[in-house]
């Protein structure tokens, strides 16, 4: 399971902490099962198609912005399984600062 989620050796001395982590993993392990349940495919192909939206961050004379790629039908389609909204096509508008 470790090659599925790319674990890292993590070494905690205090017991919370170590509680903590094992609880976190078991979440993680638990998300990944709900997600394959609920779309009928393996983790490996949802992360690798999930991972294609792409935000990047435009700036110019008029102010920035960021803009996701666009989605595509088997990204649509692994959102609605979820029961996911997509994602907003644009985020963070900021117009220019403007000159006094």
């Amino acid at each position: 399971m470790k090659q599925v989620i790319d674990l890292r050796p993590v070494y905690h001395r205090k017991e919370e902490r170590i509680r903590a982590h094992i609880v976190l993993c078991w979440l993680a392990l638990l998300l990944i099962r709900v997600a394959e349940v609920s779309c009928g495919d393996s983790w490996p192909h949802l992360r690798r198609e999930l991972e294609k939206i792409k935000l990047g961050s435009f700036a110019g004379p008029a102010g920035s912005f960021r803009q996701r790629t666009e989605i595509t039908a088997s990204q649509r389609a692994i959102l609605a399984k979820l029961g996911l909204a997509e994602p907003p096509r644009l985020q963070e508008l900021t117009p220019a600062a403007a000159a006094s």
